[in-house]
């Protein structure tokens, strides 16, 4: 990020007299009453935000997960795992969350507390509308940090437990001077500046067909406001201080090659998870930042259905006991 951003610092400095602030989208009062419709979940302050569903056919469900996308990502992200999940016998919920995707005001970031609010709402509303079903949590990425910030703050949210994918923990503590600072100047001085990943050696998944689909997908954010970069790390500061907050059993689920969320935060908090006695990590050693979409997919999700099944017994891959070794050395 700073190598993008550094040959506009001029530019920074010189409009730093007229600054900005970072922009956020508008909500209304999150007072209303959440309900699921054929294809969108209705906030609590009216907004419509397009859903994705996958369910068993034609057997009933067992199980129940609501599924929160990661940053400039969409529902679509959970497509391949929701069909493997549906053939088990889970249904899975997905939303487009606010600025993502089909949703209204695209590219435009929401903020902490209204991205929360509709998860609270989305898991309230499926709750409704399966009374029945013990209910999971899922968030990928930037949602693994809404799941936690969510969990934290409504401790008597309706889930019997949640999953983290790569949970986005890469605050500010972990980006050093140089890039705080930087940051801090450009989302107050050219928010509007869209940053794109040209030039920046990420890999971010083994699966090459799909990745090329994503580059093809309009509904997937391409060039980035740097506010929303700003926004995303006030979210990750926020899961980061929420951790020591959550009740609800936890699978965190990380992968060796991950070259989006560093290793140092994610197994910092793993570690402070995991010593609460309620959370089990796994960690795939063949595993990139997009886990449920790598080439071993599958595999990463069918350890989630079996610990859905059974949060006690041993995950199918080994990947638990790969984690309690990665964990306990660092390699």
């Amino acid at each position: 990020m700073t190598r993008r951003l550094l040959p506009f610092l001029a530019l920074a400095l010189a409009l730093s007299a007229s600054a900005c602030a970072p922009r956020l989208q508008a909500t209304g009062p999150m007072s209303g009453t959440p309900r699921i419709t054929e294809d969108a979940l209705v906030a609590r302050d009216g907004a419509r935000l397009p859903l994705s569903r996958w369910a068993p056919n034609p057997s009933k469900p067992w199980a129940v997960l609501v599924a929160l996308h990661g940053f400039n990502d969409y529902s679509n992200a959970f497509d391949a795992a929701a069909k493997q999940w549906a053939a088990r016998g889970i249904v899975t919920y997905a939303i487009d969350q606010r600025g993502f995707g089909r949703s209204a005001h695209r590219g435009l970031w929401a903020g902490v507390d209204a991205m929360v609010a509709d998860a609270k709402a989305f898991v309230a509303a499926v709750r409704a509308r399966h009374p029945g079903l013990p209910l999971y949590l899922m968030g990928d990425s930037m949602g693994g940090a809404v799941t936690m910030v969510a969990l934290a703050r409504s401790p008597a949210l309706p889930v019997k437990g949640a999953i983290l994918v790569a949970p986005a923990v890469w605050g500010r503590d972990h980006l050093g001077p140089i890039k705080r600072s930087t940051l801090w100047l450009t989302a107050h001085t050219i928010p509007w500046f869209p940053l794109t990943a040209e030039g920046l050696d990420i890999e971010p998944s083994d699966n090459k067909a799909m990745l090329r689909q994503l580059a093809q997908d309009e509904l997937v954010i391409k060039h980035t406001r740097v506010d929303a970069v700003w926004g995303l790390v006030n979210l990750m500061d926020a899961a980061n201080a929420a951790a020591d907050g959550i009740a609800a059993p936890l699978l965190l689920l990380y992968g060796a090659k991950d070259d989006i969320i560093p290793k140092a935060p994610t197994r910092a908090l793993a570690r402070r998870l995991m010593a609460r006695g309620h959370a089990r990590a796994a960690y795939y050693k063949d595993g990139y930042h997009m886990l449920l979409r790598d080439l071993r997919g599958t595999t990463v999700a069918g350890d989630v259905s079996a610990w859905m099944k059974d949060a006690s017994a041993p995950l199918p891959s080994g990947a638990d006991e790969a984690a309690r070794r990665w964990l306990n050395t660092g390699d």
